[in-house]
């Protein structure tokens, strides 16, 4: 039997900027650190369940058919899962979001329709609306996609201990971008976020917990 871990909220965000990911269009990857290695002794399963949990952040963008997008108001009392990415990266970002979208199959059709996959870009000067809505619809025509503002962004993602820093361009053109690559599951009965997943999640782990996500229920 896999044992729980349980890890502040605090000491999450206090963290975050040890959880970046460096990731670039030339395919390459440096090391990165998860929280829950740093804050919690070795786990034993995918999900780190928080003993405090994060206040979903107020946070409007825009969506891929350019309207905007309410997270909180959108998301309330349904289960969501909120990744920070960008559609150039060439291998954290589309794996994370192909394991969940392997794993969501798993549900009955009523609760795949009542999770909310919420990618937000970190790079939203090359993800527009039109680009971020074809590279999604690649994964799963329900995930939601949200570009805009990346201060506005970035002030999202530390509220809920998710460190990400503006694309920057390499001296052979290649661009970087900096983020935290934790998935963050928020309970439809609370609104909170009260699990966490880190960038080795597999799609089979993912499919054994969703069914537990989308009840508000501790994996």
């Amino acid at each position: 039997m896999r044992n729980r871990t349980a890890v502040t909220a605090v000491a999450l965000a206090a963290a975050a900027a040890l959880t970046l990911s460096a990731c670039g269009s030339d395919g390459d990857k440096a090391g990165s650190t998860s929280i829950a290695d740093v804050e919690a002794s070795p786990k034993t399963k995918a999900a780190t369940v928080l003993d405090q949990e994060f206040t979903k952040p107020d946070l409007v963008l825009t969506d891929t058919d350019g309207k905007k997008y309410d997270l909180r108001e959108a998301t309330k009392g349904k289960p969501t899962l909120i990744y920070f990415g960008y559609t150039n990266c060439p291998d954290v970002c589309p794996l994370t979001m192909s394991n969940i979208s392997v794993a969501k199959r798993d549900l009955p059709k009523a609760d795949q329709e009542k999770l909310q996959v919420v990618f937000v870009t970190t790079d939203p000067e090359r993800d527009t609306p039109a680009s971020l809505g074809k590279w999604l619809k690649a994964q799963d025509p329900t995930f939601i996609g949200l570009t805009g503002d990346f201060p506005t962004i970035q002030a999202a993602a530390r509220q809920i201990g998710i460190g990400i820093e503006p694309a920057t361009k390499e001296k052979d053109g290649t661009v970087v971008s900096m983020h935290g690559a934790q998935v963050v599951a928020f309970s439809p009965k609370t609104d909170g976020g009260y699990v966490l997943y880190g960038e080795n999640t597999t799609a089979e782990e993912y499919a054994k917990d969703l069914p537990k996500l989308v009840k508000g229920e501790n994996p």
